[in-house]
């Protein structure tokens, strides 16, 4: 199992905000100058940690879209109404603060760049298969990829054109996609992009990463090659399945 058991891992550190972005409504785009960091594998998160002045902490995880090599972090968030820490990444964090950060974390959701593999994702699901697509580009192995992604619609798709410049299959749900007639995910879909000696990956909600992975065992998929990572309400990684 590639990378599991063996994935780096970095303790607590004060990163400086050094780049906002907010291409999509309701997410912002954080780029993190971390000192002394420990590169990540694609796949991996970090904890973001704030501290109220009474002392009250509340934090999150958030995958990395970083590709290793990057000198800064990059990390997509999802604006959630109750989110204690996303609602303040989201619409308070600019360029100059500090934040406390705890990372790269994750030794199973990994993928070192040395294997085939099948990325499926749903929605901000498709942040960490960003690093794995921007890690296969900078060390000349986007081949060993296949890429499918579904969202409601293709401008709410974080790093869309990214992952179609990378031949990713879009699935769009709530319109129509070039030829394609709005409609989620199916075993049709896949089987044209899965290959013997994969591995799947499978990041998003609770609800998409369990169908995608049923369609992928319904295909004849070994389940011991997919790798399972699902979000919950609070937009925080929940143990693999």
């Amino acid at each position: 199992m590639s990378g599991a058991g063996r994935a780096p891992a970095g303790g607590w550190r004060t990163a400086t905000v050094a780049g906002v972005r907010r291409p999509l409504a309701r997410s912002v785009q954080l780029r993190l100058d971390v000192p002394d960091r420990v590169d990540h594998l694609p796949g991996q998160h970090y904890v973001v940690r704030l501290t109220a002045a009474d002392g009250y902490t509340a934090q999150r995880s958030y995958s990395v879209a970083s590709a290793p090599d990057d000198p800064l972090v990059e990390l997509w968030i999802e604006r959630l109404d109750d989110g204690e820490v996303s609602t303040y990444l989201a619409d308070v964090v600019e360029p100059g603060d500090v934040l406390d950060v705890r990372g790269p974390i994750g030794g199973w959701f990994v993928w070192e760049g040395d294997e085939p593999a099948l990325l499926i994702g749903g929605g901000s699901g498709v942040v960490p298969l960003v690093a794995m697509v921007r890690h296969a580009r900078a060390i000349g192995a986007g081949d060993l990829l296949r890429i499918a992604v579904s969202t409601r619609t293709l401008a709410e798709l974080p790093y869309a054109a990214e992952l179609v410049a990378a031949g990713a299959l879009v699935g769009t749900t709530r319109e129509a996609y070039g030829i394609r007639p709005a409609a989620r995910l199916t075993a049709m879909d896949l089987l044209p992009l899965w290959e013997p000696g994969q591995t799947s990956y499978v990041c998003g909600s609770t609800p998409f990463a369990e169908a995608a992975s049923q369609l992928l065992v319904g295909m004849g998929v070994p389940p011991a090659s997919i790798r399972v990572e699902r979000f919950g309400a609070s937009g925080e990684p929940v143990p693999p399945i």
